[in-house]
């Protein structure tokens, strides 16, 4: 039996559903195919959004006929057999458009053997990829197909498509406006997958519509849409600390929750909180990294679920804390002063004098020692080697943000004490 999924894989670009902004009118792939002139292309986007139906669409549009490799079972062996057949239909004058899925998964060398007969014009290249192409494929691939980002297929694009799978099944089935609504949010922007759960749904009581509750009852564990290895993944990753460092509680609550939906190792997760502490918040509230340690401790204790709430808990405590990135952008200066720069010298005065011969050689002669001066200060010493001693570089510049506004008070007073 013939998947319900591909029974109604789309017949022509304007059955494609989903994809306005690259098929529609205006679309830059609708124009080129009113041109006759189809470049080659990567279509960029996640899973079940009609990639592999579009390059079948696009070869039939243009007249063109269509080879496929998988990358995921093809080699180099695949695309030579790919090139010959290419040059066999030139020869024949007919054209030809080469798909590959998932071209991620073809190394450097394969994506090569691509690129001379993509230059020559004998194929049209179309790659398929659910990774950022400027991370997997390859320069100069790139710099020869223009990349088309396709859309998750939204909530109205999916209900059309459900429309479409129910007619299709012509079985009397239906569903309850909640059990639609629980299978939409189930396939996770997926068509697909969309088209798979519904051909496992099947009515209890002919003539009965399917509610929500015996929805769930039929289906497995709905897993979303999560690669703990692709885009998705660090997307959402970002999408969490860039709501901490912007002070959201609750976007990054949000977003804490749907990793941990997802998949993801709540471990990374507390990691990930531990950097946050130490990059976005600092000693505006130094608080900050000894509770993301404790809420990555109290985690390892408990597990899940009871220790997630240790996370979420450091996680609201970050987003609300006071802000300063000030020793992140001292250390990532200092480090790069330190590569330029080179290796001074240990001054005289603050090297250690453990021997004889290092007193005779005036290790530690002048040095004061700071608990013994007035405030545990020595006014006037300095630390640095001698090239910089006589203007020494400031790479802490601490914000007047929480804490960190009175240690910005007590280095002033110090320095203005250095300067007597």
């Amino acid at each position: 039996m013939v998947p319900l999924a591909e029974a109604l894989r789309p017949q022509s670009i304007s059955e494609v559903l989903g994809q306005d902004h690259l098929l529609g009118m205006q679309g830059p792939i609708a124009q080129a195919v009113s041109a006759a002139r189809l470049p080659s292309m990567i279509l960029w986007g996640p899973p079940g959004v009609g990639k592999t139906t579009i390059a079948r669409l696009l070869a039939k549009a243009v007249g063109s006929e269509l080879l496929s490799i998988s990358a995921v079972l093809g080699g180099v062996k695949e695309i030579r057999d790919v090139v010959s057949q290419a040059e066999l239909w030139k020869a024949q004058g007919r054209a030809t458009v080469v798909f590959v899925d998932e071209v991620h998964r073809f190394n450097k060398s394969q994506q090569d053997a691509f690129l001379p007969h993509v230059e020559s014009g004998l194929f049209v290249f179309i790659g398929a990829t659910t990774e950022n192409p400027g991370f997997e494929v390859n320069g100069a691939l790139l710099s020869r197909a223009q990349v088309f980002r396709l859309a998750a297929l939204g909530p109205e694009v999916l209900s059309a498509l459900l429309q479409r799978g129910l007619a299709a099944l012509g079985s009397g089935l239906q569903l309850t406006d909640e059990a639609a609504d629980l299978l939409i949010a189930a396939s996770d922007g997926d068509g697909r997958r969309l088209l798979n759960l519904l051909s496992m749904v099947h009515p209890p009581v002919i003539g009965e519509a399917v509610t929500a509750e015996g929805l769930q009852t039929q289906l497995p564990a709905l897993v979303r849409q999560f690669d703990k290895g692709g885009d998705a993944f660090y997307d959402q990753i970002s999408a969490l600390h860039k709501s901490v460092r912007g002070s959201d509680p609750d976007a990054a609550l949000y977003w804490l929750a749907r990793m941990l939906d997802g998949g993801a190792d709540p471990r990374y997760l507390a990691r990930r909180l531990i950097r946050m502490a130490a990059e976005d918040i600092g000693l505006a509230d130094p608080r900050g990294l000894g509770l993301a340690i404790d809420a990555a401790e109290t985690y390892e204790r408990l597990g899940s679920p009871e220790g997630e709430l240790a996370l979420a808990e450091v996680t609201v405590f970050l987003a609300v804390a006071a802000k300063s990135n000030a020793v992140y952008k001292a250390w990532n200066s200092v480090r790069s002063y330190v590569k330029e720069q080179g290796s001074d010298p240990v001054p005289d005065h603050l090297r250690n004098a453990p021997t004889r011969l290092a007193k005779s050689m005036g290790h530690g002669v002048g040095y004061r020692y700071s608990h013994d001066d007035p405030e545990a200060y020595s006014a006037g010493q300095t630390y640095f080697p001698d090239r910089m001693a006589a203007r020494p570089p400031q790479f802490y510049l601490p914000t007047a943000r929480g804490l960190e506004a009175r240690i910005a008070e007590k280095l002033a007073h110090l320095r203005g004490l250095a300067k007597k």
